[in-house]
């Protein structure tokens, strides 16, 4: 009996397009799906700001990717698409209405960039969060996924000690590990509280 070449075994796995937010997310969550899927990690994410945490962040993905030996895409970074609809929620609580607008926008752009680029499924690694309502975002993912008529995957990487798992992982590596979500809002309340 014959053996497949890696080249090979990559094809018959179903295409996931990853949406993640950070490196320190990727790592637990990549280890679940990569027997099952050929993973391409997307890193759209408009609500991190200041630019330069969006730059620490990105180059913490870059690093990763580079050692799982992990295809992945860069959209432009656009934080008015962000800003724009989150606006109005300033004054929401970190989980409240603004967090699902930001789901839904970064989830809506992972599904948009699957469907038009030939991938079977799209996720998320936002549910490897402690701080992330898992319920929420697959719910928004559920929803998108009929929208653009592509599957959803849906996961809560959290359980199971997933964020632990990730969090050993990242130190092994070294990377770098932010200190609130992303958005201005987000460190308005984290740093600057009160």
């Amino acid at each position: 009996m014959g053996t497949l070449s890696n080249n090979k075994v990559k094809a018959l796995k179903k295409k996931m397009l990853l949406h993640t937010c950070c490196a320190n997310c990727v790592l637990y969550p990549v280890s679940i799906l990569s027997p099952d899927y050929d993973i391409t990690l997307f890193f759209y994410n408009p609500n991190i700001q200041p630019e330069y945490e969006y730059q620490k962040r990105l180059e913490s993905v870059k690093s990763a990717a580079s050692s799982l030996n992990i295809s992945l895409i860069v959209p432009d970074y656009h934080p008015e698409e962000f800003n724009i609809l989150a606006s109005p929620f300033k004054d929401e609580p970190e989980g409240g209405k603004r967090c699902g607008i930001c789901f839904e926008l970064r989830l809506s752009e992972t599904a948009k960039y699957a469907a038009k680029n030939n991938f079977d499924i799209f996720g998320t690694t936002l549910t490897v969060s402690p701080h992330k309502n898992s319920q929420i975002i697959n719910n928004a993912g559920r929803q998108i996924s009929g929208k653009y008529h592509i599957d959803f995957y849906i996961a809560d990487f959290k359980k199971q000690d997933g964020f632990k798992k990730t969090m050993q992982l990242s130190g092994k590596m070294g990377i770098y590990r932010q200190n609130y979500c992303g958005c201005i809002y987000s460190i308005r309340d984290r740093i600057l509280p009160g």
